[in-house]
């Protein structure tokens, strides 16, 4: 854990840079702000990439600025703790915007109770939990990865990779999200198309009584039994962010097929599975940090067969996600504003980034999709 907590703590998180913090009057560079910005993210433990993007945001902005929070490891049981956390944020007269990464359950009825008194705040959730429906109408923004289209993508790139099986690892509260379980059926008929033999495997529950180490001894245990009966031509993919570092292990050892995670990154769970540790001068360096996993990768011949998108699903969420209400802080633009949000997008994950709404009732649920990269 100590390694793996010291690679984030330097890398910076793509182009995020340290800035005064600590200053007692709301400032950004020198400049005062006026307002405040509340951030909730899982905990190290539950979501470590969000959690370390919280905390670089509070070095760029200052803690006075960036009001980082988050909501418990066990957040599907204490929901009136996660809907507390969240409207604590609000009595903060300052505070003028809400970004929550992820959008666990009790998102919405934290937004709607805040409602109640206060109309100004802009919310932002990234990687909602909730169903489109409930969370469209209480956020005014969402960020989402395609994971309708991601169905498809992630199919078809494990065909590309050689696979002839493809084990998808969840559990019935993932299975019980619209977006998700669509996606997993999604999966089942491009592998139909293809010819890979589709295989769904109930894994412990993260959130459970067995909690995340649960969840990572029955991954790394069951990974050898898959490729033993499936053979090395298997592909993996796990719903969960707890469930990825184990996969990456196991399926390397294995000699398996990995072809992303459940939230694509080159830092999500690739430098605790394969032991990186980055050098202070390299930190924020997304290409040296692609290079480290490629060479480790070909270490254990896996070149070919694992994969990510190149920049962070979660992170960039995050980041925009800051960006555009920062802009609202200021009066710039209004709540809505879709130009913006992609512009905030493009800022941080480049041009290829791709964005459109669900469907046309639900104008304010951003569908994305970034560019892959391949190891």
């Amino acid at each position: 854990m100590k390694k793996r907590i010291f690679v984030f703590l330097l890398i910076g998180l793509l182009i995020l840079s340290i800035s005064g913090c600590g200053k007692e009057d709301v400032t950004t560079g020198g400049e005062d702000l006026g307002f405040k910005i509340g951030l909730v993210t899982g905990t190290v433990s539950q979501g470590e990439e969000e959690f370390r993007a919280g905390e670089n945001l509070v070095a760029k902005y200052g803690k006075d600025v960036i009001k980082h929070i988050t909501y418990p490891d066990k957040f599907s049981q204490e929901q009136e703790t996660t809907i507390a956390q969240i409207v604590s944020l609000s009595t903060d007269e300052d505070v003028k915007a809400i970004v929550i990464c992820q959008a666990v359950p009790g998102t919405a009825p934290a937004i709607d109770k805040i409602r109640e008194t206060r109309d100004d705040i802009l919310f932002i959730a990234g990687e909602p939990h909730e169903d489109p429906d409930t969370i469209a109408s209480r956020a005014d923004i969402i960020l989402s990865p395609d994971q309708l289209k991601r169905g498809s993508f992630i199919i078809n790139t494990a065909h590309e990779m050689g696979a002839k099986t493809f084990v998808h690892y969840s559990f019935p509260r993932h299975m019980s999200m619209e977006l998700l379980s669509q996606r997993r059926d999604i999966m089942k008929n491009a592998c139909d198309e293809l010819g890979i033999e589709f295989v769904e495997i109930d894994a412990p529950d993260p959130t459970g009584d067995a909690g995340i180490p649960g969840t990572q001894q029955f991954i790394l245990e069951d990974v050898p039994r898959q490729v033993e009966e499936y053979g090395k031509d298997t592909a993996f993919f796990g719903t969960n962010c707890a469930m990825q570092e184990p996969l990456i292990k196991s399926v390397l050892d294995q000699g398996a097929i990995y072809p992303e995670q459940c939230c694509p990154s080159p830092y999500h769970a690739y430098p605790g599975a394969l032991g990186l540790e980055i050098p202070e001068d390299k930190a924020g360096d997304i290409d040296y940090m692609i290079e480290q996993i490629k060479e480790k990768i070909a270490e254990k011949n896996g070149t070919g067969r694992f994969g990510t998108w190149k920049y962070p699903a979660n992170m960039t969420w995050i980041e925009a996600g800051v960006e555009y209400a920062i802009r609202y802080g200021k009066g710039e633009i209004e709540k809505f504003d879709k130009d913006a949000m992609l512009s905030a997008l493009q800022n941080i994950a480049g041009d290829t980034v791709e964005m459109e709404a669900i469907d046309k009732d639900k104008e304010n649920f951003f569908m994305i999709i970034m560019d892959s990269q391949i190891f």
